[in-house]
């Protein structure tokens, strides 16, 4: 059985400018093509488009609570939008970029996977457009010109104790967690305790994700704050003047990557935050470009129903406006099983693993007010048994469930979903089912969330946390919106309280405010925002053949 990459090399690729014009009616001077096979549109592009109506229905791809390797999120957005495009609707796809720390860690890349990838699928997973350099460049200027402030007089007066902004780079890395900078003498500044988070984490990525034009991305930058005086008066990145050179740096980035799926269709693929550790969407101006564009856009959010869906309705769509027309959630029997694990058999394993399943669904409809389709992402190991008793147990909640085959054949193995998308997308899309409103404080929304979404019993505070709940909040940032960084693998924040669990209480140990993002952060249970790589990384398996073909990457 060919891999993912021998799929992708095999596949004869439409050049990227003539598939523009023709789809999407895009001319050729509103691009800027990298190569033959990628593209940005132009900011002269986005503006023309921003004064379009939305003419498209948005489908959001979400899932329930997934196993390390993940259960094909990605593979059946690409899947679905391509099974949309076979039954005549025209439809464009909007993921996120690939980080390189899971390319070479243990997840793998993000550029969906068998017959239903968008490419070229190297280099989309590797450095594809330079969007995730010029964020991390962007970070790192901010924090070079904090250090550079405080060795030059501190006129701001930043407390080295209190400074908040952290380096980045897009790799996992344990060991640059935390650090100590400013080391070797006076000509090398002041020594303080420093650390390092994975590029996607930074709120740079957060800010191009969520700004909705270049004038937004510049007011935003300059929100950031860095850290704070003595007497705990926030310093921002505009005070230190480096809000126009961030800016600068991220003008390319900010445009929308055009790619292609391995049927022809095209795809946006921009921005790239985790939904376990930040908002977990692509970015706004991807969106909304598309569905001026497309009558349908397939988009997804990161991981499970807990963290990416959340998020893309709490976060994404209350601070842009956009309403999901339905959600797809996406399981596996795989990690059903998983979800029942320490059961005699395969089939009971199943059965006591579907609560993880209902809990999902149950959020979909009860919570976030989206009519939900459940696509199972058949596996050639799942045996009729398995399938029937999901799909039993979804007629039960009253929900459609569908069986697809994408990943082995392509938009033909999802034209089944395709059609029940469709019908599930007829009418005016509902109204937002937010869970809670901008007038709550920090700890309601944070306990709305646990409670109604994880099943928590409440919440507890670290000290260290609650004193900077009451910090933020007299800062007068109460209103905004909260990001839970939590683990991807159980509702709880306890990774090995697998199923749906109940009664759990989560811990909150960080809170740390994202004034240019307009969100705050909670770091909870022992989530790391710099990931480590694992005891055999893919990094192992990746290589080059003399030729300068790729091998080993998935």
């Amino acid at each position: 059985m060919p891999t993912d990459i021998e799929i992708a090399q095999a596949a004869t690729l439409r050049k990227i400018l003539p598939l523009a014009q023709e789809r999407l009616g895009l001319p050729g001077d509103e691009l800027v093509p990298y190569g033959h096979y990628k593209a940005k549109l132009s900011l002269a592009a986005l503006r023309r488009l921003e004064k379009l109506p939305q003419r498209g229905k948005l489908v959001l791809v979400t899932a329930i609570t997934p196993t390390p390797p993940g259960e094909g999120k990605t593979t059946t957005t690409v899947g679905l939008g391509d099974g949309l495009n076979r039954i005549g609707a025209n439809t464009i796809i909007c993921l996120r970029e690939p980080s390189l720390g899971p390319c070479f860690g243990m997840k793998g890349g993000a550029a969906g996977g068998g017959h239903a990838q968008v490419v070229p699928m190297e280099d989309i997973n590797l450095h594809f457009t330079g969007d995730f350099h010029a964020i991390a460049l962007a970070n790192n200027l901010l924090a070079a010109m904090i250090d550079n402030h405080i060795h030059h007089g501190n006129v701001l007066g930043l407390d080295v104790r209190r400074i908040s902004w952290r380096r980045v780079v897009d790799m996992n890395d344990r060991a640059l967690r935390l650090i100590t900078a400013g080391l070797g003498g006076p000509g090398n500044g002041y020594p303080r305790e420093d650390g390092f988070d994975i590029v996607v984490a930074s709120e740079v990525m957060a800010i191009l994700c969520l700004a909705d034009s270049l004038a937004d991305l510049k007011r935003r930058l300059g929100q950031i704050v860095v850290g704070y005086t003595a007497d705990k008066k926030p310093v921002t990145a505009r005070e230190l003047q480096a809000d126009g050179a961030m800016a600068a740096l991220l003008r390319d980035a900010i445009q929308p990557n055009l790619v292609q799926t391995l049927e022809g269709n095209p795809a946006f693929v921009h921005g790239g935050p985790f939904a376990n550790i930040a908002h977990g969407c692509n970015s706004v101006m991807a969106t909304r470009t598309a569905l001026r564009l497309a009558d349908y856009v397939v988009t997804e959010a990161g991981f499970g129903a807990d963290l990416g869906a959340e998020k893309f309705i709490d976060i994404k769509c209350r601070k842009s406006g956009l309403r999901p027309s339905c959600a797809v959630v996406v399981a596996t029997i795989r990690a059903l099983k998983h979800h029942g694990q320490g059961a005699p058999d395969g089939l009971e394993a199943l059965r006591l693993g579907l609560p993880n399943l209902e809990r999902h669904v149950h959020n979909v409809q009860q919570h976030y007010r989206l009519p939900a389709i459940v696509s199972i992402n058949r596996f050639d190991s799942d045996t009729p048994e398995e399938i029937a008793l999901v799909q039993a147990a979804c007629e039960r909640l009253g929900v459609r469930c569908v069986l697809s085959s994408h990943w082995a054949q392509g938009g033909a193995g999802a034209e089944a979903l395709a059609r029940a998308v469709v019908q599930a997308c007829e009418g005016e899309a509902p109204a937002l089912g937010l869970l809670y409103q901008d007038a709550d404080g920090l700890a309601h929304k944070l306990q709305a969330v646990a409670t109604r979404i994880y099943g928590a019993e409440d919440i507890d505070f670290e000290p260290a946390a609650f004193r900077q709940l009451e910090e933020i909040t007299a800062l007068g940032h109460g209103h905004l919106p909260v990001c839970i960084a939590k683990t991807q693998y159980s509702f709880s924040s306890d990774p090995k309280r697998l199923g749906a669990p109940q009664g759990h209480r989560l811990r909150v140990r960080e809170l740390r405010l994202h004034a240019g993002a307009e969100f705050v952060t909670a770091i909870c249970g022992d989530i790391m925002t710099m990931p480590g790589l694992p005891k055999s990384p893919a990094a192992e398996r990746i290589g080059l053949d003399d030729g300068g073909r790729i091998h080993g990457l998935f």
